[in-house]
Order: C-alpha cells, then structure tokens, then sequence
C-alpha cells in the first residue's frame, strides 16, 4: 500500500520556489510587451489588481486544502463541494490547461535554442521534453530540485535589472532612448495613455502571467509539511508580487518609455541592451529558455498529478492511478508527455498568432479552475462552518472578497468578447467544455450499465 501513495520528498525550499515559479513565468518575460503596449504605465495597476485576487484565490484554496488531511488536490476539493460532474470537469480542464501551456513552452524552448545553434527547433524541443521526463520519472524531488534552479535563474535576473534599475535611477543614465527617469512613467502619453480601454485589454494577458501559483495547492500531497509550508508560501505571494512583478515593470518603463517597446520583443532584452551590457540578449536569451523549460517541467509535474487523481477517482483509466517504485505516477506522466511531444512537432506548422489563441484558451480555462475555488470555499464556509471556525489558516474578508473576484472574472471574460484578438478563442473556448461533459455523461451512463 505504500507504493500508492504520493511521496511527501518536496522540503521547504522546493515549495517556496515552485511558489516563486509559478508567479514568474513566460509571461512576465515575453508577455509583458503586449501587455504594455496595450495599457502603458498603467499596466503596473492590472497586475496590482490581479495579483490581490491572485493572493485571495490562493488563501481560500490553503485554508480548503489544509481543512481535510484527505485532499490532494483541488479536484478533491470540488468533488467534496460541487459534485463529481464539476470536479471531473475541473480535472480534465485544468489537464488541457497545462498541456497546452506545456506544448507552447517546449516549441519555445527549440526556438530559443536556435539563438546558439542553427538546427530544426523540433529537436531541442524534443530532447528538453525526454530530459524533463527523465527526471520527474526518477523522483518527486527531482522535479523539486529543477524547479528551484529555475526559479532561482528568474529571480536573480529581476534582482539584477532592479538593482541596476536603481542605480541607474540615482545616477541620471542617458541611454539611447534617454534619460532613465521616474518622469518616464507619465511623459509619455501620461499613466493611461490608451485610456480606459487599453487598461482593460491587457487583463487578459495579465491573468495569463498568473497562471501557475495553484501549483503551490497541487503539489501540497507531496510536501513533507504541509500544515508549515503551504501556508508560508501562501502568504508571501503578495511581496513576491509586488516585488517581481510591479518593481520589475516600474523600473523597466522608467529605463524604457513605454512608446519605445514592442509586443513582438521581450522588454527586458530591449532593458540589458539598453544599459549596454554587451551580452545582454544571450544572457536573456538563456533566462527565457530555463523559464520555458521551467514552464514546461510544471506542466509535466502539474498534468501527471491530475491525470493520477483522476484515474484515482474513477474519472480516467485506473492505469493512471498507479505508481512506479519511486511513488511517481509514470503512466499518467508518460501519457502527458506523449500528448506534448505530438503538440511539439506539430506547433511548428501553426502560424505567429498560435501563442495568442493558446494563452487566451489557457486563460478562460484557468478562470473556470480559479472560478471552482473560490465558489468550493463559499461552499465550504456556508456548510461546514465548524471546519471553519477551527481552521488556523483562514481566508480573509471571506464571503466578499469571494464574490468580488468572481466580479472581476466576469468582467474580464467581457473584455475579452469585444477584442478582437481574443474573441475567437473566447467563442472557441466553450467546445472543450461541452466535450468533456459529454464524455462525462457518457462514463456516468456506462457504469449504470
């Protein structure tokens, strides 16, 4: 029986970084281009106000999470509070969720090998993806190891370019685009210089940065102390945050007006180049190959642990329940793998708008995830209260905040319906969800037989 049980090998520090990883990503480094030029300045503001949600989302699913020594994962979760038809629901789509996140990152990892070496991006992609297999195959602490150097490479890179953000600051540097200056903020057009419209544009691109930090809630079966780490991890979002996210976008509009970024070009390539570091783009280069890869080996991690609750709860093949001698879920592992590595090979044949609709599909998608969170602590307060009243990690300005952020979820699905460049995968979108209950219905029915 040992052997069908999730091994707790993850420590502290593997928690806290994937906690780290999962908020700094592809889409702080490549998406933030777009997400500036479509709000200017005033894009620091969406990501504040996605990131309090974010923080909000992460409290209710810590204290659901630590309320039953049982749960392993959200899908849990939701069965216990919404059913088994949302939770099977919620499971599938939270798996499509990172395949495709998976799939865009290992095409990414084979362009950005192409910098260094002229070969078919197909076979850097493929190899990273047997690499990452290796490793998350042998042991959960393993996947806890790469996670950590990872995210230790992202963190270093945003604390080298604020320090010497700063520095630059105090000092008055003239660079080819000008004078670095906090002025830079509002001369150019002012904080909203798209006005309103823009500022709500870039939500979409702002939640898709986010998309990840509930790994911190899937990894919670295999952390060694969960009552200790996920908590700790939990509330050191908000400074993380602020710190990564908001300090690292302040200090590059102030180094770069913002008319001087482009969506197609990763603004802290354009920053190092900027400063004059005269090895800036490779060494960026390589910061967004380890964050892609780091991207990817989440969603490896993150799809296996799915596919094995699933298959544990009776929503997919038994097979993906079981375990191999290192307590990894290998089948479930390997299927998501093979899922990837087909999507690797084919991705080179979709045209440059693929990241988009992959990112806008993956948002909607991550809004129902988040969405079934915060609707189970709802739930969960209205019947169990006394689970509760007992809880030492409770969520705060609980019902509220709850209904305020199912608000925001609403008004960003809106926005997305009148862009243009989002509509298509907005309307694309509902065809997944009307399969996967139909395949549930279909497995319902077939067990009554």
């Amino acid at each position: 029986m040992a052997q069908q049980e999730l091994k707790r090998d993850l420590a502290n520090r593997h928690v806290q970084l994937i906690a780290i990883g999962g908020t700094i990503g592809t889409g702080l480094f490549l998406g933030s281009g777009k997400a500036i030029q479509l709000a200017g300045p005033s894009i620091i503001f969406a990501y504040l106000i996605m990131g309090i949600a974010v923080f909000f989302i992460m409290r209710a699913l810590g204290e659901l999470l630590l309320s039953k020594a049982g749960y392993q994962s959200f899908t849990d979760i939701a069965e216990d509070y919404l059913g088994p038809r949302v939770a099977f629901v919620t499971g599938w789509t939270y798996w499509f969720c990172w395949i495709m996140i998976a799939m865009a990152d290992i095409i990414a990892v084979g362009v950005y090998v192409q910098y260094w070496f002229d070969i078919p991006q197909w076979i850097p992609a493929i190899i990273c993806l047997i690499v990452l297999l290796g490793f998350n195959l042998l042991t959960v602490k393993l996947f806890g190891e790469l996670e950590f150097w990872f995210a230790l490479i992202k963190v270093i890179t945003i604390l080298l370019l604020i320090g010497i953000g700063i520095v630059l600051l105090i000092i008055g540097f003239k660079t080819d685009a000008g004078t670095v200056t906090i002025t830079n903020l509002w001369e150019h057009g002012g904080i909203f210089p798209n006005g309103i419209s823009g500022f709500l544009l870039s939500f979409q691109m702002v939640l898709f940065a986010f998309v990840g930090v509930e790994l911190v809630g899937v990894s919670a079966a295999e952390t060694a102390n969960p009552k200790k780490n996920i908590p700790s991890a939990i509330n050191k979002i908000p400074l993380r945050i602020l710190f990564f996210y908001i300090g690292s976008i302040i200090v590059l509009l102030c180094i770069n007006p913002w008319t001087q970024l482009t969506a197609d070009e990763s603004p802290f390539v354009k920053t190092f180049s900027l400063i004059g570091i005269p090895i800036a783009a490779g060494i960026i280069n390589f910061v967004v190959l380890t964050s892609a890869a780091s991207a990817c080996n989440s969603g490896m991690f993150s799809t296996s642990r799915i596919l094995y609750n699933l298959g544990k709860n009776d929503q997919a093949s038994s097979s993906f329940a079981k375990l191999n001698k290192n307590h990894v879920p290998g089948n479930a592992l390997l299927i998501s793998t093979l899922v990837v590595s087909v999507g690797a090979l084919l991705s080179k044949l979709i045209p440059a708008q693929a990241f988009g609709i992959v990112s806008t599909i993956s948002s909607i998608c991550f809004i129902w995830v988040w969405g079934v969170i915060v609707i189970s602590h709802l739930k969960y307060k209205k019947t169990r209260p006394q689970l509760h009243a007992k809880s030492t990690f409770k969520a705060p300005f609980t019902p509220f905040i709850n209904y305020v952020v199912l608000t925001l979820f609403v008004i960003i699905l809106i926005i997305m319906l009148f862009a243009e460049e989002t509509r298509s995968a907005l309307l694309l979108t509902p065809i997944w969800f009307i399969l996967i209950f139909m395949m549930y219905s279909y497995r319902s029915k077939k067990k009554e037989i």
